[in-house]
Formats: C-alpha cells, sequence, structure tokens
C-alpha cells in the first residue's frame, strides 16, 4: 500500500480545546514560590493584585488540572483556531531524510503569531475586572502586536514599552501596534524612573527585555485603572498556550503518527511550553514519551549556561522574584535578530521542567539558524520569524540525524510565527552582514554577581516544596 500522501490536518471548530491544561496538578514536586521584590518573602495574592487581574492570580498559582476557556475568549479565539498541522513533506525532501516532520503552524493568527491566544485571555479577564489600560513590553513586536489586538477587541488602553533596538530595526511592527490604537515607545525610555536611570548609565542602551518589563511595571503599579500584562514567563501565561499542545495531540493521532522529539524555540518558555506540556502529561502518564527540546540563542544562554537561581523578572529590582534558570537581571543581551529570546530568564514552570529532566535544551548562533529559516522557506514556502527559525534549525540538525542513522522518526515542532515584519533581519543575511554573537562566560559571571540574597528560612521553604 502507498504511503499517504495526506499534507495538512485540520480540526473543525468543534474539535478545538475548551479548557487549558495546568500541569501543576500532576507534577511530581511542587514550584517554588514567587517572592515580592522588596521583602523577599513569598507573595501573596494582594501582593500581585496591583498589576494582575485576580482571575489571573489564581490561575498563577492553581493546581486545579483543567480550567475552563470562557465563551467570550472561544468566540475570538476560532477566528484563527484550531491552527493547522502540516507534514513537511518538501522540507524532508530537500534533506532527503526518512524522518516525518510536522510543524503546527500558529502564523495563522491576525498578530502573526502563538502570542495571541494568551493576549486575547488577559485582555479579556483585565476588562471583566474593570480596567481601562494595560501596559506591557515586546521584545520583536509579536507580543506587542498581540496584546494592542486582544486591547482593541475589548475596549482597552494599551501601552507598549519595545526593547530599542527591536523598536530600530523592525519599524513595521511598531506600525503594526499603533494601527490598532495602541502607544509605543522606545526601551529604555524618558517616561519612568527605570528608564531615565538605564539611560542615565548608557544613553545608547539598545535596551533589553528585563528594562521594558521594569518601564511596564513600574507605569501600572500605582495607576487603579491600569495593570500590566507579560507574554511569556508567568505559569497562566504558559497555561493560555496549551491549546497549541492539545491541538497538536488531536492532529498528529489524524495523521496517524506520533512525535519522538517536540520542539519550540525558547526565550521566556510560553511557546514551548504551549506545544511541549499537553505531551509532556501523556509522558507523565505514559511513563515514556517524545523528547521535549526548549531551543535558544547562543547570544541569550538561560537554560543551556544560566544559573538556577532566584532572581528579579525585570532589570530594575520592582517586578517578582522567582526561582528560575537566569543570566542574571543585570544582563543586557547583543541585539540579535531574534529579539522575543532576548530575555534574562526562564519561566519558572520551564526552569523546575529542565531541573528534574522532563525537558532539555540546546543553543545555536544565529547565521545557522536564518540558513534553516532559509532552507525551510525554499521548500516550505513560509518565511519564519526568527524566534521560530530556532526551532526549525534543531528540526533540521535531528532530521540529518535521522538520514545519517537511517532511522525514521517523527518530529514535531511548533513555527510559532510568520517572518514578514523581519525581512530586514533576511536582508542582512542574504548580503552576509549576520554575524554570530556567543555570549561570553566573563560577562555572564558579572550579571550573575547582582542576585539578590534570599533569606535562608526562604531559601529551605523554596528546597523543601520540590517534593509532594
Amino acid at each position: 500500500m502507498s504511503e499517504d500522501k495526506t499534507r495538512k490536518f485540520i480540526l473543525t471548530e468543534k474539535e478545538m480545546p475548551t479548557a487549558w491544561y495546568n500541569v501543576a496538578a500532576d507534577l511530581p514536586f511542587r514550584l517554588a514560590p514567587p517572592l515580592h521584590p522588596a521583602t523577599l518573602q513569598p507573595l501573596g495574592p494582594q501582593d500581585l493584585a496591583p498589576l494582575f487581574p485576580m482571575a489571573l492570580i489564581e490561575q498563577e498559582v492553581s493546581t486545579q488540572r483543567y480550567i475552563d476557556i470562557p465563551g467570550e475568549v472561544l468566540d475570538v479565539l476560532r477566528s484563527w483556531r484550531p491552527s493547522p498541522l502540516i507534514r513537511a513533506r518538501a522540507l524532508e525532501k530537500a534533506l532527503d531524510t526518512p524522518a516525518h516532520i510536522y510543524y503546527k503552524y500558529e502564523g495563522v493568527s491576525p498578530a502573526g503569531s502563538h502570542k495571541s491566544n494568551t493576549a486575547v485571555a488577559q485582555a479579556y479577564y483585565n476588562k471583566k475586572e474593570g480596567i481601562r489600560r494595560l501596559t506591557t513590553e515586546t521584545g520583536a513586536g509579536q507580543w506587542g502586536s498581540a496584546l494592542s489586538i486582544a486591547c482593541a477587541i475589548f475596549g482597552l488602553q494599551c501601552t507598549v514599552y519595545m526593547v530599542k533596538v527591536s523598536y530600530q530595526q523592525k519599524p513595521y511592527r511598531r506600525s503594526l501596534i499603533q494601527s490598532y490604537g495602541a502607544e509605543v515607545f522606545a526601551s529604555p525610555s524618558d517616561r519612568t524612573a527605570s528608564g531615565r536611570g538605564i539611560l542615565a548609565k548608557d544613553p545608547d542602551s539598545s535596551g533589553s527585555l528585563g528594562i521594558a518589563i521594569s518601564e511596564a511595571v513600574e507605569d501600572a503599579a500605582p495607576k487603579p485603572d491600569t495593570h500590566y500584562s507579560l507574554g511569556s514567563v508567568l505559569n497562566h501565561v504558559i497555561l493560555h498556550q496549551t491549546v497549541i499542545g492539545e491541538e497538536a495531540i488531536k492532529q498528529m493521532a489524524l495523521a496517524g503518527d506520533y512525535p519522538d522529539y517536540v520542539i519550540g524555540c525558547f526565550g521566556g518558555g510560553s511557546n514551548f511550553g504551549g506545544i511541549a506540556i499537553p505531551f509532556l502529561r501523556e509522558k507523565l502518564r505514559a511513563g515514556a514519551g517524545p523528547r521535549l527540546v526548549a531551543v535558544e540563542p547562543e547570544a541569550c544562554p538561560s537554560l543551556t549556561k544560566g544559573r538556577l537561581a532566584y532572581d528579579f523578572g525585570d532589570t530594575a529590582g520592582i517586578a517578582p522574584v522567582a526561582r528560575m534558570y537566569t543570566l542574571g537581571h543585570a544582563f543586557v543581551p547583543e541585539g540579535i535578530h531574534a529579539g522575543g529570546l532576548r530575555y534574562h530568564g526562564a519561566a519558572p514552570l520551564i526552569s523546575a521542567l529542565l531541573e528534574h529532566g522532563l525537558v532539555e535544551a540546546r543553543a545555536y548562533a544565529q547565521v545557522p539558524v536564518f540558513e534553516a529559516a532559509v532552507l525551510f522557506a525554499r521548500s516550505e514556502g513560509i518565511l519564519p520569524a526568527p524566534e521560530a527559525a530556532h526551532a526549525i534549525k534543531a528540526a533540521v540538525d535531528l532530521a540529518r540525524e535521522c538520514r545519517a542513522s537511517g532511522q525514521a522518526k517523527t518530529i514535531l515542532f511548533n513555527l510559532s510565527g510568520h517572518g514578514h515584519f523581519d525581512l530586514a533581519a533576511y536582508d542582512d543575511y542574504l548580503a552576509g552582514r549576520l554575524v554570530d554573537y556567543k555570549h561570553p562566560q566573563d560577562k555572564i559571571d558579572t550579571a550573575l554577581r547582582d542576585l539578590p540574597v534570599i533569606p535562608p528560612e526562604v531559601a529551605a521553604l523554596a528546597a523543601g516544596g520540590h517534593q509532594r
């Protein structure tokens, strides 16, 4: 019998997930508690109330296995969900590999990336609580675009602090943000004390996600009608992204296949967690399952070179403190084109999964990442975002290993967004101007010297919380 040549696997609206999956319910250990940035004591719900609506705070600490997606959120998500799962047959042919390669394509959302999955939910919960305005940071602009659209849908104002190097590299991404009614500022800016402090030390600062988070938090915290919204890292953000993996499990069944590898690019953790965590549930239940691979840039290697420690989520030290793999909150990465992956820390949830050997990580330089991106574009016809191209690079390497060994492994990766607003990056690559940058260990060590000193009783509490 000849092999089925079906290429695209589509679910109906009725098959779309109606609940988010919370892996905290199934983990054999407890996550370490986040800490107050001033007292370094465990945070309570009221400590987070100036920043987030109570519904999201409850989701952040929930151990409930499934959390229903509100109908109003589902109504919006259905405009592009379920997203397609596609067999990359042309890429397989180009690589001459026996591997089966699939990708989940999140670039079909209005913002062009997976970020809309949580932006819609966060805007909804804030609107429901009576909030008028949201502030946020954005690296490459994908998150800022997604939140600006979500705020327009729910009638909220939106202020975006965009990392300055991306603000300069990606002018059309900020044009998109403004087109949806949001205001966007290059960070560090002179609008906040934290921004002015950075500029006083370094007037030419290229910015970082940590700096932009400081500005957005500072802007929101003292204003009763304003909340802060984060596009990655936190538990509730990863929770909202699990619709990706839940759909992919059903679609792999339609394909009559099951992955040996599940891959996602990694900056803060929402994209990787979104596709990997539902597969982790299956792995925890069966005692075996796919290898879950997070892929980050060598220029910002939090998972592969960071230290597992409590650290501030932002540069100024005003955001909550979390136990995570970190390069130090003072870390400022080089201005690589994968702006959405330039964060100093890793999601506490993903950090714990890596610590316990449930996921794995690898890092790549940006030139080979763009080589893989162009190979994918020329075979599959989709120009990927530089962030998503990291996952493609890992998939290509694994497929080549299959060719060398003769093993027909199945590889699934999350194509988290398109690269239509990243053409300047491709111009640099095609013109030979793109350079690799491997962050020196001595600079990482320097940034790690400023980690907060955690009280012994709190450190003991965190260590003791690792076993249920």
